[in-house]
């Protein structure tokens, strides 16, 4: 196996997306809303086969996971500057087919994956309901959810962890193991480098929130959309306006003080704001014709990954912030995280 001499490390969930355009009743039928993003609950274990048989005209296995689908992205964009063998994936899978898939969709995007191989346990999936482009996400870990810290003590992850200059996580991975989190994290702020993390969902905000707080003291960027920061804001009695709610969290308390907090909020086709230092930014998004639209789903990850793809080469936060919308834009013109061959962006 070749040496990782990569920039970027993700540590996360990776699911296989079973992913097709359905009708509201379907949605209605398992009580779930578009734009949002839970996990699945027993009520909703028939869903995934219903999904195959019902929906199999326009049902698609992508790979997916917030935090792999970011991470597949930052590489895909890397390679434009011939920046290959750049990023690095570390998650839990289990020994079966869609194992497999996820495995080779990964790699043959140029990203590492370490994955650790659960016997007991299939690999992950997550339920993509499409309708008219807006998607509901629901999400069965399965082996995704066993992820030991034991695996970052394995030769290869070491290796990736002492290489990788920028980390990040997604707050899915907050429900399954805070621990290996905080291991990762600690090495980035006693080595001065730099830990990302994203809300990811309200539930994260509202049921996860001691390990969120627990996180955020290592986050130099944190990542959000509208309806997670909103969620955030009122948690924490912050009000409801988005840029004070981000300037707060800039302020909370941070194990390298030394470093100001970056908050960045994305609101679909409303202003990205970003604050730092006491001051918010905005950063206009170009409108897309609604007949260009596929699917939102994977809008969030892209963003974050085209922002992180410019972050490890040292650009400054207009270029992260206008790649991020590029690799959202490109995005939501496929069907989940579908990736070309070649990628454009200049």
């Amino acid at each position: 196996m070749t040496k990782f001499a990569g920039i970027l490390m993700g540590m996360g969930n990776p699911l296989l997306d079973i992913s097709a355009n359905v009708d509201q009743a379907l949605l209605d039928k398992y009580e779930l809303k578009l734009d949002t993003a839970i996990l699945a609950e027993d009520k909703h274990q028939p869903l995934y086969q219903e999904l195959v048989t019902k929906y199999s005209d326009t049902v698609q296995y992508i790979a997916g996971g917030a935090t792999q689908n970011s991470m597949r992205v930052a590489q895909w964009m890397l390679q434009t500057n011939q920046m290959s063998n750049m990023v690095a994936f570390l998650g839990c899978v289990g020994k079966d087919d869609y194992g497999n898939k996820l495995e080779q969709c990964a790699t043959k995007d140029g990203v590492t994956v370490h994955y650790m191989k659960d016997e007991s346990a299939p690999t992950g999936t997550c339920a993509a309901l499409i309708v008219g482009g807006e998607r509901a996400l629901v999400a069965n870990l399965a082996a995704a959810n066993n992820f030991q810290q034991s695996h970052l003590e394995t030769p290869k992850a070491k290796e990736i962890v002492q290489s990788a200059q920028f980390y990040y996580c997604a707050g899915f991975f907050l429900t399954v193991s805070v621990e290996s989190l905080v291991l990762v994290a600690e090495h980035a702020v006693a080595n001065k480098k730099t830990f990302c993390l994203n809300l990811s969902a309200p539930f994260i905000v509202d049921f996860f929130g001691d390990q969120l707080a627990t996180a955020l003291e290592y986050a130099d960027y944190l990542f959000g959309n509208e309806s997670e920061a909103a969620a955030y804001g009122k948690k924490n009695g912050l009000g409801e306006d988005l840029k004070e709610i981000a300037l707060a969290i800039c302020k909370l308390p941070k194990k390298d003080d030394t470093r100001p907090r970056t908050v960045v909020f994305t609101q679909g086709s409303k202003s990205t704001l970003v604050a730092c230092d006491g001051k918010v930014n905005e950063y206009a998004v170009e409108p897309l014709a609604e007949d260009k639209l596929v699917d939102t789903n994977g809008a969030g990850d892209a963003f974050v990954g085209g922002f992180l793809s410019q972050l490890v080469q040292g650009k400054d936060i207009e270029a992260a912030v206008n790649a991020g919308h590029w690799a959202a834009r490109y995005i939501i013109q496929t069907s989940g995280t579908t990736l070309s061959d070649e990628c454009t962006f200049q």
